[in-house]
């Protein structure tokens, strides 16, 4: 039961940092214990959340990651993708790269429901974006990094941005490299974020190219997917397979199929190519030492987690992550 005083200041806390919040700028330094009085609940709860979602569908935890990444590609990590679409603009969730793709919606409602309820309106659905990421991946084996947290939520989100920004399937090694150039992230953090595809499944409409035009792919492999994913555009295209060998586990699986060409997207396969670039260094590298992918993978995430909204954009945090206050 809580106190008639301690829910009179929850509100005056929510009410204060929701009205202060709309004139906070992008530049706001992230720290990790940012929660740490305003809401201590809040990294537990949403730890016991994740887990709770995985246990029941393993493949959550792939899910909920993806979703941080393509918020945080599109105009900073401001939970825009979580936006549904208004009279002002549409959201981000029907653009190319994310319509009939992006899950994990539901799992995010569910905590930020409960950090609500424990705390008032304090914790952000970024930062909620930020932690499930995070939580995801040492659920199902990959490190506990740190997250610096204090993001705030955007006021809008652009279809158009999601369309623009967002590293298509079809991409050679230089696009990858200029798009993540585009966020300040380099050849290595492309190599290690790339290697989120270690775990979850792919819809047969993103590697379908891959696996009837490309030549640098494994025959019996090849042959396989082929029986999956038909030819045709439009047929079977939602039917989904592992990106690995290993969807549920994060592991350095992931590098092993480069090696024997059997990435599945042509992204993936692109970073490794046999012909002794730096990105081939790396494969090998994480391939046999995969304390320093799941060390780096860290580090790169928290690098991606700080790619801040355009300067001088609105924000708040938000009551509800499908919609602004």
């Amino acid at each position: 039961m809580v106190s008639s005083s301690s829910s009179f200041s929850s509100l005056v806390l929510c009410c204060v940092v929701i009205f202060t919040a709309v004139f906070v700028t992008a530049e706001a330094q992230l720290i990790p214990n940012f929660y740490e009085k305003v809401c201590p609940e809040a990294l537990p709860t949403i730890k016991g959340l994740v887990e709770k979602a995985i246990e029941k569908e393993p493949r959550m935890g792939a899910s909920l990651l993806r979703l941080h990444f393509h918020d945080c590609f599109v105009n900073g990590c401001d939970g825009s993708v979580l936006l549904a679409d208004t009279a002002n603009f549409t959201g981000e969730m029907t653009a190319f790269p994310n319509n009939n793709s992006i899950r994990g919606f539901e799992v995010i409602d569910e905590i930020k429901a409960a950090v609500n309820s424990a705390c008032g309106n304090v914790v952000s659905c970024a930062d909620i974006l930020a932690v499930a990421a995070r939580d995801s991946v040492a659920t199902l084996g990959g490190p506990s990094y740190k997250v610096l947290l204090g993001r705030q939520d955007s006021l809008n989100a652009s279809w158009m941005d999601a369309n623009t920004n967002l590293p298509a399937p079809f991409l050679n090694l230089t696009g990858l490299l200029t798009s993540f150039a585009s966020k300040n992230l380099n050849l290595q953090d492309l190599v290690v974020l790339s290697a989120a595809h270690t775990i979850g499944l792919a819809q047969c409409a993103t590697f379908r190219t891959r696996i009837y035009n490309d030549t640098n792919i494994e025959p019996s492999f090849q042959a396989d997917r082929q029986r999956i994913c038909p030819p045709v555009f439009g047929t079977g295209d939602n039917t989904t397979v592992a990106l690995d060998g290993t969807p549920f586990s994060f592991d350095n699986a992931f590098f092993n199929n480069l090696l024997a060409q059997k990435g599945l997207l042509h992204t993936d396969q692109e970073l490794f190519k046999h012909d002794f670039s730096a990105a081939d260094f790396l494969v090998r590298r994480y391939s046999t030492f995969p304390e320093a992918f799941l060390k780096d993978f860290g580090d790169s995430m928290i690098k991606m987690g700080n790619l801040k909204p355009p300067t001088g954009a609105k924000s708040e945090i938000r009551m509800n992550c499908t919609r602004i206050n």
